[in-house]
């Protein structure tokens, strides 16, 4: 008797099925912009004093039940990963001021659909969690550092923290998590340091960001993208000038920053026109604040109390309702977002209690 090569079950006559892969959601907004990346503010509250993020004294953090629980915030991603959000970047303040973040990444990491959580941190209080992020698989963390001087460190964010900062730059390195720095770049505060900041790049494989200033500074001081002395094409022609030909890279949509690579530098580049506000075309971003407000752009002034729908009962079916309702209401580029914002909220908020 002839004996088949085939188990009965993959016959020639009984082919194998083949399951096609259930396709992802995709979320779209009223200008065709998918939206699947939500950067979730675990806290309002912040270890630094960083002056362009608020004034010296502070501001007027919220109380603890104001602020949405873990169980809150797991429940609304759990919607919008159900619609199409698929990255989450943890923001704050400061995430890791927030007690328990890591087991709450690791339950932020289980929900189905979400496929990337990354996290900002000014990097004072990350470096004992490096381990546990790496066995997360937290890929990328964005780390604050306008400069490398620990004197001006000092006077811009009125903590002396710079070596903390940088035991958690290298300690990421070290875990294999991929680091993009990001620096403000302001007039009179730290141009001096634009230069060894980029410098980094030659011998560490970082991505440095330069990040126009922008107003989120709780009322400490104005500006106006006009009268901007730093710009993203100043910042860029600095650059060039002290460090040769800054070679682009091809940019991916959503991407908020121009990259490039400089010759015989490991790491490369980037400048964010987060004033200019020239990347909003393909801007694929929601934030979600601390106390539960839902932004569908930086420059608003919120679109939706989810904590209130959420302490009324409101069933997923209305949530999910609501938040539709926005996504297809959002502006279509920061300054119509922030000329719809009213009169008396022109004074913009403090960074801290948007999400960085």
């Amino acid at each position: 008797m002839a004996v088949s090569a085939f188990p009965p079950s993959l016959s020639p006559n009984n082919p194998p099925v083949v399951q096609e892969a259930t396709p992802r959601p995709v979320l779209f907004d009223n200008h065709g912009r998918p939206l699947e990346y939500l950067r979730l503010a675990v806290t309002d509250r912040c270890n630094l004093r960083c002056f362009y993020c608020m004034p010296e004294e502070g501001i007027k953090y919220l109380p603890k039940q104001e602020l949405l629980t873990y169980e809150e915030m797991l429940r609304l991603t759990g919607l919008l990963a159900g619609l199409g959000v698929r990255k989450v970047r943890l923001t704050g303040g400061e995430p890791f001021v927030r007690r328990d973040l890591v087991p709450f990444m690791a339950r932020l990491s289980e929900l189905p659909g979400i496929e990337e959580i990354s996290l900002t941190t000014n990097g004072v209080l990350t470096a004992p969690h490096v381990p546990e992020l790496a066995r997360l698989g937290v890929r990328t963390v964005n780390l604050s550092l306008d400069t490398l001087d620990r004197a001006r460190f000092a006077s811009i964010t009125r903590r002396d923290e710079l070596p903390r900062v940088l035991d958690t730059l290298y300690a990421l390195l070290e875990a294999g998590i991929r680091v993009k720095i990001n620096a403000v770049v302001m007039d009179g505060q730290n141009i001096e340091d634009l230069l060894p900041l980029a410098e980094l790049t030659r011998e560490l494989p970082v991505e440095v960001r330069f990040i126009e200033e922008m107003p989120f500074n709780g009322g400490s001081h104005e500006a106006t993208p006009a009268t901007l002395p730093w710009n993203h094409h100043r910042i860029r022609e600095h650059l060039a000038l002290n460090l040769g030909e800054l070679m682009p890279v091809p940019t991916h949509p959503g991407d908020t920053a121009s990259h490039y690579t400089v010759a015989g530098h490991q790491g490369r580049l980037g400048i964010i026109a987060a004033y200019s506000r020239t990347f909003c075309g393909s801007c694929n971003r929601l934030r979600l604040t601390a106390e539960g407000g839902l932004k569908t752009c930086l420059y608003d002034q919120g679109v939706l109390d989810l904590r209130a729908l959420l302490r009324t009962g409101a069933p997923d079916d209305e949530l999910v309702a609501a938040l539709s309702h926005a996504f297809r209401n959002r502006a279509a580029n920061g300054f119509e977002a922030e000329s719809q914002r009213p009169l008396h909220q022109l004074n913009f908020e403090s960074m801290s209690t948007i999400g960085g």
